[in-house]
């Protein structure tokens, strides 16, 4: 149901367009045109700034995006450049103790001298035979350790 108020301000307005002249027709179409092309422009301005807020607001979240994943790969980067940093030193480490190793046994290479030759070798007259092996009898019981 309508405002019996807002019926009759309907009727009126019908009434006052039919009865009023051409030229104030014309006057009151004019400024209806430039009205609706305000709120079309205006409508269109509001649109494109919201477009324009909306932009800038991902391209400041996409920045903050970046830069926390460029951070995380920083992190990354020096996580793995320190484990490479460790495994260098030791890696250093052993090769130093192999060097301290190779100058120790340099040092106990024995002279030419001190080298057994031939004549140091045992020939079959050397070696001990089954006489020389203890018999039973020889060997020392629990009596004999006291």
């Amino acid at each position: 149901m309508e405002n019996p108020v807002k019926k009759t301000a309907k009727k009126i307005t019908k009434q006052a367009v039919e009865k009023a002249p051409d030229a104030l027709k014309e006057k009151a179409k004019e400024k209806l045109k430039e009205k609706a092309e305000e709120k079309i422009q205006e409508k269109t301005q509001d649109k494109a700034e919201k477009a324009s807020e909306k932009l800038a607001e991902t391209v400041e979240q996409n920045a903050t995006k970046a830069h926390d994943k460029a951070a995380d790969a920083k992190d990354k980067v020096q996580d793995i450049l320190l484990s490479v940093r460790d495994k260098l030193s030791m890696v250093k480490e052993a090769g130093e103790s192999f060097q301290e190793s190779i100058s120790e046994d340099e040092s106990k290479l024995k002279s030419y001298r001190e080298v057994k030759g031939i004549s140091n070798v045992k020939n079959a007259s050397n070696l001990k035979g089954a006489s020389d092996i203890k018999s039973s009898t020889k060997v020392k019981s629990l009596m004999d350790i006291n």
